[in-house]
């Protein structure tokens, strides 16, 4: 859209507006922004910096851009005859001849080039850079100029020796036909030539540079160039010397010493058109010129006779800046000084070298500047990023330097540099992954943070082949300079803007040119996009062993910045050694590349760098860690910085611990946790009592109390003895588990003899480390280990809000820390306090100082309110404090990047080199005293958090007497800058998440469960606003793209305030976004189930009408639609299993079927079998039909849907233990389903069967009928339903009842509503699964019940879903055959095929079944449950249930559940008494046991492969029975 440039400015629209920074190249993200502010014409006039960077975000670059380019069109626009009046200009500053001003001599009609490329804009007063002048008398081939740069002004005689210079633009001249511009370009030459030659001194005429010419637009001695398309023409011109000269010896003194012109590059990166300036050099050396006046006569294009013509004889000067005649009246006086001139310059030539032009600098401390950032040394606080070229065979000893910097990434633009050069030399001694331009590039759309994983970026170097590998098979060629700027250059483009803005922030890294050989375009593009997007030349420096090469990169570069800024940040003519030498000298560390593992012989071996990186999920710790640390850079200082950000609230390193090893600084405080960690280590490591091989010691800590760092100061004093590792969590169990059993068997010579490996897992949840457990056992178990070998012990640190309860569950193996100290801690506390005191001013240990008071809640409060104490609460600051006290308060682990708050305190872009310390300078005294810096351990990216949980908590609670805490997260999700800041915006974005819908659960280590974000939960209690937490999450829903599950949010918090219209909204934006997702379509499901709920409760009793029960009936139906959408969609789903969409159609039902039979209709106590008959038959009461005419179909098919759902989630509880811990669940009804399930299923399951028996509908009737021939199928199988044996989770859940006898009694009761021969009666498979679990667990309860069958009769009872098998058997048949027809010491001594084919077939079905129920669901995930176990006795008092082994298991469910994890409970001795050892063997790593026929064996699901042999045993193990078959426990060796 063009048009913007015919309107006034004041008559521009937001199109026209982004239309022109279309033109200036700014960047779409910000014209985007831009538009949506409304930014026209008149509002582009009153643009400020300020309003660009904080409010769009924008950069100080682009800002800058935006700013000079609209001033430059204020003036445009305020003078509109400047651009008509250029071509004039231009023609005045070239000449005020006459003659070459007549348009007709043109050559043609040809277009001027100069004009053409110089009017695209009119110049402005604004300062332009300087350049400096080609070298005199040099030819310089690569130098060059770069367009719109200033050249000094104009000079006069200086010292005879530097060069006088004189301008021409030569603008129009440069379009005229040959012999016009040879005459005119001959005058010029020859006036200053002969000027310069009579006063003796160099000079230099300069074609193409703005000489002094008034309203021009342009700066004098400013570089426009003038196109050159035959360089003959200017070199042929200056055959007009013989004509010029009538003397020859002044004509030879004259061709000597005019040099011939030279055509120097003028280059811009806007721009493609070739231009030059054209220079020729004056040289009058003294044997040359002494003696001689030269007078000339110039040519002069004559018009009417069209030939050049010669004036008379003339003899010139250089006067000032000017070249004159000398008039008659001076000539006797000039020729006299003849002779003291020639003297002069004899002097001056004789001179010239007394004086080296080279100054000595002092290349090794400036070297050792630019790299440290003003450090001592180089540590690994900064990345590097080197660009380079074919680095020289000879060359390649002098990288070492190189292998010890922190390198992100390499630009390589040499393509042999694997096979042949830098690359492969690097990669004998670290890591690298090897990428090409196109794999920065994220064209799938990924996040960074995933992106960042996909390139495994921060933990190898990433090595771009920036032009072709020749020895890589694939499609990656090398290319020339012009077919790469074609295909490669935009690849590089979004390489570098990927890693300057997504990736690396400013001030983070430093990018190293190396120039190793001659420097081609493609290494001079990428030094202008680095400079580009780091908004300058700081943290960029060049090093260059030849000046020769550095000399050609320059002259290109300094298109970016002058080469004055250039030679600053270059290091050149520095030999390769040298410089290979000198940073070594600066470096941290520069031993060898390699760490000491201890081994099993008590030696030490070496683990190369190499060999560690590619570990890259583990830290791993070495004998002599840190000790290849340089000691001359560890002063008192750096000593103080490492202790004070560690007291700060840091977190512990290994340098803390070393220096207090060698007495550097004071001992670092051992807990007494310490010592009770040691111990269980210790013990674990002398004995291993439980005869594992993946031990497990746990460390629960309140937060801030000093858990990392006691778990760290295991690890360092254990390192001798063990392999020590830290988990990077970020990496799957699967990669872990890889490397860590690679870290164990290093350099040893047998797996059955190696040092176990002690691997810190922080901050993970239970899941994590239960899979990390599994997959090491299962590691273990497929080699040929003994098994109980100690391989691996994990060592969990967690938070807690509760680490003593944490630690009462599982005391062998858990240890607490918390914030009250023993008195012996107290005691080193205060003297430690004490020593840091008399070290550092108190602010500088706080977090030490608040912990030494216990966090003692007084102690807190008090240091808040002086702290807080007259605060400025508008200042931008507190927002910052706020809103990060906020974050740390509700969200754990959060915190702000420190790129986000220089963003958000406007400090704009930092453009020293000491971006940590301009930070720290910009925070108030209050601000540093309560943040914290912290340093990402992998990748060192600073951000900032409170000091403390409890100091955020308190800072807010004070905080908000002023501004509510809804208020402050409201004014956070507005801050636009926060927002839209590109660095580091996937993990702000999660974090704010997580605080409006992240729950507390106590499963993941939270004190609570909560059903909100505790923010909103907030926000609706104790700010008793619920109507500000849903304008909260209207607010996060636009602010995050709409994101359904902010919708979800609504929808649940408008129902909690029973505003259903609203929720039923809410709930269907979030499926119109999700429409398959099952967990949003059972959020609809609860909006109507709630509304139900409010309605039905508001009916009076005198309401119970068909009538009025209309509407409620509806939204209860709708209810269950939701429901079963959520069903279906949740069996599509393979990666999770969600079963809430039935739970939610059996309470609606449940309660449906209550509100039906409290309608007058159905009330009636006379008729009890009324409801029935309408809800089962065809029958509609004439009452209802009319009101119910919708509702009939899904009615009659109430009890349908909820017998299946009932079916399902038996079914789903029958294969699966259920995850969540009754004893943290509430006391409620409405949460049962989630902590109590099985309790939930037998209350359903009655309340439902109720409404199907003529028996429950009589109150007067309390007991059951005793006769069951009269009943119908469906009423006997209700009444059995009610007694609680309707599916085979509420049968056995009977077992669970402490009183068997009371459990058996009920069983009794059950089995007697059977028919008394069940074979006869032909039950369906559903009633005789049931009636078959019933016997089961009736042997179990009452071993001696005269209800009791044989084992044999159950047998043949049961063969009917082997003869009968089908798609239509469930589960729990073949879960029955092969519980029953599992071999019989006293009954199956005979080989029997029929049995075995049975058993084996019954097996096979299960694996089939368990294999489409859980999905791709990870096993781990959803543990298989097992029912019964084998016991010592004979028919069915061999089966034992699980409930029975419970009893002999003393503590809390959830002590319970960690003794059955750990297989504690098979040390139990009455356990051990009661259970019976199989015999079997392993074979290829799977279990088996002998079947019932010749030859047949039994595969058995080894549940803990851990214990598995690998090798082929002879094994025994205790059996389980389970609906994925028979499983194996606690197998060992026979």
């Amino acid at each position: 859209m063009e048009e913007y440039k015919n309107l006034p400015l004041e008559e521009w629209d937001e199109v026209h507006v982004s239309s022109w920074l279309k033109s200036l190249g700014v960047k779409d993200q910000y014209i985007q922004k831009l538009h949506e502010e409304e930014v026209t014409g008149p509002v582009l006039k009153e643009l400020r910096e300020q309003y660009l960077s904080e409010k769009i975000g924008m950069k100080g670059g682009q800002s800058q851009l935006i700013l000079s380019k609209r001033n430059e069109l204020l003036k445009s626009k305020t003078n509109p005859k400047k651009r008509n009046e250029e071509q004039t200009v231009l023609q005045k500053a070239d000449s005020k001849d006459s003659a070459v001003e007549n348009p007709k001599t043109r050559a043609g009609n040809k277009p001027d080039p100069v004009k053409e490329s110089t009017a695209e804009k009119v110049k402005t007063d604004k300062a332009l850079s300087e350049a400096k002048s080609r070298p005199f008398d040099t030819e310089a081939i690569d130098f060059k100029y770069v367009r719109n740069t200033v050249l000094q002004p104009e000079t006069g005689i200086i010292n005879l020796i530097d060069p006088c210079h004189e301008y021409k633009s030569f603008a129009t001249a440069a379009g005229l036909e040959r012999t016009r511009l040879q005459a005119k370009f001959a005058r010029e030459v020859i006036k200053f030539g002969s000027g310069c030659l009579n006063v003796r001194t160099n000079g230099t005429i300069h074609f193409g540079v703005m000489d002094s010419v008034e309203n021009t637009g342009y700066s004098h001695g400013e570089i426009i160039g003038v196109p050159v398309n035959d360089k003959d023409i200017y070199v042929d011109a200056l055959d007009h010397i013989e004509k010029c000269f009538t003397n020859s010896s002044q004509m030879e003194a004259v061709r000597h010493c005019i040099r011939p012109p030279r055509f120097v590059e003028v280059i811009d990166k806007d721009s493609r058109v070739n231009h030059c300036v054209i220079e020729v050099d004056i040289v009058p050396t003294a044997k040359i010129v002494s003696g001689k006046l030269f007078t000339v006569r110039l040519p002069k294009f004559n018009e009417k006779s069209n030939k050049v013509e010669f004036e008379k004889r003339t003899t010139y000067r250089r006067v000032g800046a000017k070249t004159e005649p000398i008039s008659e009246d001076d000539q006797v006086d000039f020729i006299l000084g003849m002779q003291e001139r020639d003297k002069r310059r004899e002097e001056a030539e004789s001179t010239r070298h007394e004086n080296p032009s080279d100054t000595y600098e002092d290349l090794g401390r400036k070297l050792s500047v630019l790299l440290t950032c003003g450090k001592k040394y180089i540590d690994d606080s900064l990345w590097y990023i080197i660009v380079t070229n074919k680095c020289e065979h000879e060359n390649l000893k002098y990288i070492n330097f190189l292998l010890h910097m922190n390198i992100f990434c390499v630009f390589d633009f040499d393509p042999d540099s694997k096979s042949s050069g830098l690359c492969s030399q690097y990669q004998e001694h670290h890591a690298t992954n090897l990428h090409f331009l196109q794999n920065y590039a994220n064209e799938s759309g990924m996040s960074t943070s995933d992106f960042i994983k996909d390139l495994q970026l921060f933990d190898q170097t990433s090595w771009i082949f920036c032009n072709g590998r020749s020895d890589y098979l694939g499609d990656e060629n090398s290319c020339d300079e012009k077919t790469w700027i074609k295909t490669k250059k935009k690849q590089l483009k979004k390489a570098i803007s990927m890693i300057c803005n997504e990736i690396l922030p400013k001030g983070s890294f430093v990018v190293l040119f190396v120039l190793m050989s001659p420097v081609e375009q493609p290494l001079v593009d990428t030094f202008h996009e680095f400079y580009a997007e780091m908004n300058g030349h700081e943290d960029i420096v060049c090093i260059s062993e030849s000046k020769e090469n550095y000399t050609k990169w320059a002259n290109v570069a300094q298109v970016s910045c002058s080469l004055e800024t250039l030679n600053q940040m270059s290091v050149v003519g520095m030999k390769m050694s040298h410089i290979d030498a000198t940073v070594q000298s600066i470096q941290l560390c520069t031993t060898q590349s390699t760490k000491h593992l201890p081994v099993f012989n008590k030696g030490l071996c070496l683990l190369k760098t190499v060999e560690e990186e590619r570990l890259l999920s583990l830290e791993v710790l070495s004998v002599y860690q840190c000790d290849d640390t340089n000691t001359d850079f560890i002063d008192q200082e750096q000593v103080n910085n490492i202790e004070r950000y560690f007291y700060q609230g840091g977190k512990v390193s290994w340098m803390n611990f070393w220096l207090a090893d060698k007495q550097l600084c004071g001992d670092v405080i051992q807990r007494e946790a310490y010592r009770d960690v040691a111990t269980i280590l210790d013990d674990i490591l002398k004995r291993n009592v439980l005869n594992k091989t993946v031990a497990r010691i746990n460390i629960y800590h309140h937060p801030g109390s000093g858990g990392s760092t006691v778990a760290r100061q295991l690890l360092w004093n254990f390192r001798r003895d063990l392999r020590c590792s830290v988990v990077k969590p970020s990496y799957s169990v699967t990669t872990v588990c890889e490397h860590a059993v690679w870290l164990r068997e290093y350099e040893e010579k047998d797996r059955n003899n190696c040092l176990p490996v002690l691997l810190l897992v922080e901050d993970c949840d239970e899941e994590y480390l239960d899979e990390l457990r599994h997959e090491l056992g299962n590691a273990i178990a497929s080699m040929k280990i003994t098994p109980s070998t100690l391989c691996f012990i994990l060592l969990s640190c967690k938070r807690s809000h509760d680490p003593e309860k944490m630690c009462r569950a599982l005391p062998l193996q858990t240890v607490a820390v918390t914030h009250k100290l023993t008195e012996e801690e107290k005691r080193l506390f205060s003297r430690k306090r004490e020593k840091l005191q008399q070290q550092f001013q108190p602010e500088f240990i706080l977090t030490f100082v608040l912990m030494s008071e216990e966090f003692e809640e007084q102690y807190i409060k008090d240091f808040v309110e002086h702290l807080l104490q007259g605060i400025d609460h508008s200042s931008v600051e507190t927002r910052l404090i706020r809103y990060v006290a906020l974050l740390n308060c509700y969200v754990q682990n959060s915190y702000i990047s420190v790129s986000h708050c220089e963003a958000f305190l406007g400090l704009g872009v930092q453009m020293d080199r000491f971006r940590h310390y301009n930070f720290d300078r910009s925070l108030s005294e209050r601000a540093r005293l309560v943040f914290t810096h912290l340093r990402e351990s992998t990748t060192y990216i600073s951000s900032i958090r409170i000091i403390h949980p409890l100091v955020a908590k308190e800072i807010l609670h004070q905080l908000s007497g002023n501004q509510l805490q809804s208020i402050i997260a409201m004014d956070l999700l507005q801050e636009k800058v926060l927002f839209d800041h590109r660095f580091g915006r996937d993990e702000y974005l999660k974090l704010i998440r997580d605080l409006f819908i992240r729950r507390y659960k106590i499963s993941k280590g939270d004190n609570i469960d909560s059903f909100f974000s505790p923010l909103i939960e907030h926000v609706c209690t104790r700010e008793k606003n619920p109507a500000k937490a849903m304008d909260l999450l209207k607010t996060a829903y636009t602010c995050f793209g709409k994101d359904p599950f902010f919708a979800q949010q609504l929808a649940r918090l408008y129902y909690t305030y029973e505003m259903f219209e609203d929720a039923k909204h809410w709930a269907e934006v979030a499926k119109s976004h999700l429409p398959h997702n099952s967990f949003i379509l059972d959020t609809e499901g609860q909006v109507y189930w709630k509304w139900f709920n409010f309605k039905y409760d508001l009916l009076d009793e005198e309401d119970w009408t068909a009538e009025t029960v209309t509407e409620i009936i509806g939204i209860a139906l709708k209810a269950i639609e939701c429901f079963r959408a959520s069903e279906k969609a949740a069996k599509s789903e393979t990666v999770s299993m969600n079963n809430s969409g039935y739970f939610g159609e059996v309470d609606v039902g449940c309660r449906l079927l209550k509100l039906i039979s409290l309608v007058n209709v159905f009330a009636n106590k006379n008729e009890p079998s009324k409801l029935m008959q309408y809800l089962l038959t065809d029958h509609i009461p004439e009452e209802v039909k009319r009101p119910w005419h919708n509702f009939h179909s899904r009615l009659k098919g109430l009890q349908k849907g909820i017998y299946e759902a009932l079916e399902w989630i038996s079914e789903d509880l029958s294969y699966f233990q259920t995850e969540k811990n009754e004893e943290e669940g509430r006391s409620s009804k409405e949460l049962e389903q989630v902590y109590n399930p099985r309790k939930w299923l037998l209350r359903k399951t009655s309340v439902y069967a109720r409404f199907f028996s003529d028996a429950s509908f009589n109150p007067s009737c309390q007991t059951v009928s005793k006769s069951t021939d009269s009943l119908t199928p469906l009423t006997r199988r209700m009444n059995i339903y009610r007694l609680g044996g309707g599916n085979v989770t509420a049968i056995l859940s009977l077992l669970s009842d402490q009183k068997t006898e009371r459990s058996g009694r009920k069983l009794e009761q059950i089995i007697s509503m059977h028919p008394e021969d069940p074979q006869r009666e032909k039950l369906d498979h559903i009633d005789l699964v049931n009636y078959i679990f019933c016997q089961i667990a009736l042997g179990c309860a009452l071993p001696r019940s005269q209800k009791l069958v044989t084992l044999q009769k159950l047998r043949e009872l049961s063969l009917r879903f082997h003869k009968e098998r089908n798609n239509t058997s469930p589960p729990s048949a073949f879960f029955l055959l092969s519980l029953l027809y599992w071999p019989e010491e006293s009954e199956d001594r005979e080989p029997n095929q029929q049995k075995n084919n049975i058993l084996m077939s019954a097996i096979d079905a299960l694996k089939r079944h368990y294999d489409i129920k859980i999905k791709n669901v990870p096993s781990r995930k959803k543990r298989i449950f097992t029912h019964f176990y084998l016991g010592q006795g004979k028919g069915l008092d061999r089966f034992i249930h699980r409930s029975k082994l419970e009893k002999f298991l003393n503590g809390t469910l959830n002590e319970r559940r960690l003794k059955w994890l750990s297989g504690e409970v098979w040390a139990t001795p009455e356990i051990a008494q009661l259970l019976k050892r199989v015999e079997g063997w392993t074979e290829n790593g799977s279990v088996f046991v002998r079947g019932t026929s010749k030859g047949s064996k039994i595969r058995v699901l080894p549940l803990y492969s851990a214990s598995r042999p690998n090798a082929n045993e002879n094994v025994t193990f205790y059996l389980g029975f389970s609906f994925d078959g028979p499983v194996a426990y606690d197998i060992q060796v026979h």
